[in-house]
């Protein structure tokens, strides 16, 4: 089988996360511990399209954090019409009223995927975030927030990039325009790497997280496969403690 360099792609994208967003990863995680050893909820958001798929892996998932609170917003996600979240995540004053919504506090933690990191739907909800003096970690990559041009037409007006915004910023390196398959015979590339390389960030931030909780003395909830034997019974009490306070539960 011919994968046109795809394999090495990704290896080279994770070797590059590994090699160079280690400290960040530490950081964040340090922040998402905090939460925990606070009995904060930890909230995940989307800026669009395949991005809110980062949260789904991230929520209600087996060997995942139980206090995850996704920021869903079923307009911005890819289980609305196509042309319809395009239009959204490019609309301005959209996701801060998302954010408002989840009346996030101070001193909260946000992690906010987007591989872009520049169209109006991310950066409104960052603004917002941090007008509530909330600690936000970002996902992001820098080749989009700097190689698209200052006045693109889906770039936020004021013109700001996520990592503006962001207390901890998480490089995950995605190339611009995502896809990075060259087939003979077609001239668009095919095979994208940002939620591949995303899942593993999100995992390596709760591996890190876990491992700081437990350097504290704290056992962090985490949810056990609820289809293993004994997973609804050892996730129940996870369940009666945070279905009032998670929307989506």
């Amino acid at each position: 089988m011919n994968d046109f360099g795809y394999f090495e792609s990704l290896m080279n994208n994770f070797k590059q996360v590994n090699e160079t967003q280690s400290e960040n990863i530490q950081n964040a995680a340090k922040l998402m511990a905090d939460a925990i050893a606070d009995d904060r909820l930890i909230s995940v958001y989307g800026g669009g399209g395949h991005t809110t798929l980062c949260m789904g892996e991230m929520f209600f998932r087996a060997g995942g954090l139980a206090n995850i609170n996704p920021i869903m917003e079923t307009g911005l996600s890819v289980f609305n019409q196509a042309l319809k979240y395009l239009e959204f995540e490019r609309a301005v004053n959209y996701g801060d009223a998302i954010v408002r919504y989840y009346d996030l506090k101070k001193d909260d933690v946000l992690i906010i995927f987007h591989n872009i990191g520049i169209n109006p739907a991310t950066i409104d909800a960052a603004m917002q975030a941090k007008k509530n003096g909330v600690k936000i970690i970002a996902v992001s990559s820098t080749q989009w927030q700097k190689e698209m041009p200052a006045d693109h037409f889906i770039r936020h007006p004021n013109h700001s990039n996520l990592f503006d915004y962001a207390d901890v910023c998480i490089d995950d390196y995605n190339p611009v325009g995502d896809a990075v398959v060259n087939v003979p015979g077609l001239d668009t590339p095919i095979a994208p790497m940002s939620n591949i390389i995303d899942f593993y960030i999100a995992h390596l931030l709760e591996i890190e997280t876990v491992k700081q909780c437990i350097d504290r003395g704290i056992t962090p909830p985490v949810w056990m496969s609820a289809n293993a034997p004994g997973g609804d019974e050892k996730n129940a009490a996870y369940i009666e403690k945070y279905k009032p306070r998670i929307k989506m539960l």
